[in-house]
C-alpha cells in the first residue's frame, strides 16, 4: 500500500487494554503505511473503548474532535482507594463498609456531581506542572500543588438496580457523559469521598467520543482483515461523521470560494450567540471551520480551512 493513495478519514478504532493511545497511533500507521496520523484524546493503558484515529487531512480537525464530548461506563469500587485513583495502583487506604449503602444515598452524590464541578487532576496523570508531568513528579515521590479544573458533567447515572450495597467493600457500575478534560477516575474518588470512603474506578470502557459509538468501531484484528481482503475503504469514517456535534451552516458556491480563501463573514444571525466552532458545509462536504471573530462583532473568522486535493 502506497502513501501516494491520499487515506483521509477517521478510523473508529475500539482499543484494546495494555496499549496507551501513542501506541495505538503508531500500530495505525504501520498498517496504512502513512505517517499522518494522530488521536482524538488520551485513554489510560487499562482503559478499553472509542478512541477515534485521524488519518490524512482528518489530522486538521483533531482539536475539534478531542473537544468534543465522550462517555463512560465505569465501575465503581468503595472501600479502597489506590495511588493512581484506578485498579493499576497500590493500595493507599481501605474502610470497611461499616452499614449498607443505600440507593437513594449514591443517587443523591451523582445528583450533585452533574453539572459543572471542579476535579484536581490525579498525580498519575499527564497534566503539566511548571513544564514537568504529574506522573513524572509521582515517580520521584515529589509532592506537588495541582491546578484544579472546571469541568461538566452532563449525565451521571447509576445502572445497578440494587436497592442497598453491602459487604467490606462495594461496587457499582455508572453511565458517564462528560466535557473534555473529565477525569473519570477522580469522579469515582469524590463519589467515595462523598459518601464517606476511599474509593477508585476499577473498571472503565469509553462508550462514546465526539458522536462515534462503539458500533462504529474495528478492532485491530478487524482493521488488518479489511486489509488482507483489500477492503481498506471500510474502516474509514469521513471527516463529516466525526463533526455532527458542531453547529453546521450550509453555503451556496459563491460563497464557498470565499471559505476557501479565509474571507472573514459576517455571522449569520442564528450563530450569533455561538461561542464555540461551526461547521462550514458546501455539497455536503465540509470545507472549513469557522469561529465567532475576537474583536470584529457580528463576524465570523476561518478557525480552519479544510482543504481537499
Amino acid at each position: 500500500m502506497a502513501e501516494k493513495q491520499q487515506l483521509n478519514g477517521i478510523v473508529p478504532l475500539w482499543k484494546p487494554a495494555g496499549m496507551t493511545s501513542h501506541d495505538c497511533v503508531m500500530k495505525i500507521r504501520k498498517l496504512l503505511r502513512t505517517k499522518k496520523v494522530g488521536h482524538t484524546g488520551t485513554l489510560d493503558p487499562n482503559v478499553t473503548g472509542v478512541l477515534p484515529i485521524c488519518v490524512g487531512q482528518a489530522t486538521k480537525v483533531v482539536q475539534y474532535l478531542t473537544d468534543a464530548g465522550k462517555s463512560y461506563i465505569g465501575e465503581v469500587t468503595i472501600g479502597t482507594s489506590t495511588t493512581t485513583e484506578d485498579s493499576d495502583g497500590e493500595v493507599v487506604e481501605q474502610k470497611s463498609i461499616s452499614s449498607p449503602v443505600k440507593r437513594e444515598q449514591i443517587l443523591a452524590v451523582l445528583e450533585q456531581l452533574t453539572g459543572e464541578i471542579e476535579q484536581i487532576p490525579p498525580m498519575f496523570s499527564a497534566v503539566k506542572v511548571k513544564g514537568k508531568r504529574l506522573y513524572e513528579y509521582a515517580r520521584e515521590g515529589i509532592p506537588v500543588e495541582r491546578p484544579k479544573r472546571t469541568v461538566s458533567i452532563y449525565e451521571l447515572e447509576l445502572l445497578d438496580q440494587d436497592e442497598e450495597f453491602t459487604g467490606d467493600t462495594i461496587r457499582f457500575s455508572i453511565k458517564v457523559s462528560c466535557s473534555k478534560g473529565t477525569y473519570i477516575r477522580t469522579l469515582a474518588v469524590m463519589i467515595g469521598e462523598m459518601l464517606g470512603y476511599p474509593a477508585h474506578m476499577s473498571k472503565l470502557v469509553r462508550t462514546s467520543s465526539a458522536g462515534i459509538q462503539k458500533n462504529d468501531c474495528f478492532t485491530f484484528e478487524e482493521i488488518e482483515d479489511k486489509i488482507n481482503h483489500d477492503k481498506l475503504d471500510e474502516i474509514f469514517l469521513p471527516i463529516e461523521a466525526a463533526l455532527n456535534e458542531l453547529p453546521k451552516l450550509v453555503i451556496h458556491d459563491t460563497l464557498a470560494s470565499r471559505v476557501r480563501n479565509g474571507a472573514v463573514l459576517p455571522l449569520p444571525e442564528p450563530y450569533l450567540q455561538e461561542e464555540g466552532p461551526i461547521a462550514i458545509s458546501h455539497n455536503e462536504k465540509i470545507i472549513a471551520i469557522y469561529r465567532k471573530h475576537p474583536t470584529k462583532i457580528g463576524m465570523m473568522k476561518p478557525d480552519r480551512v479544510l482543504v481537499f486535493e
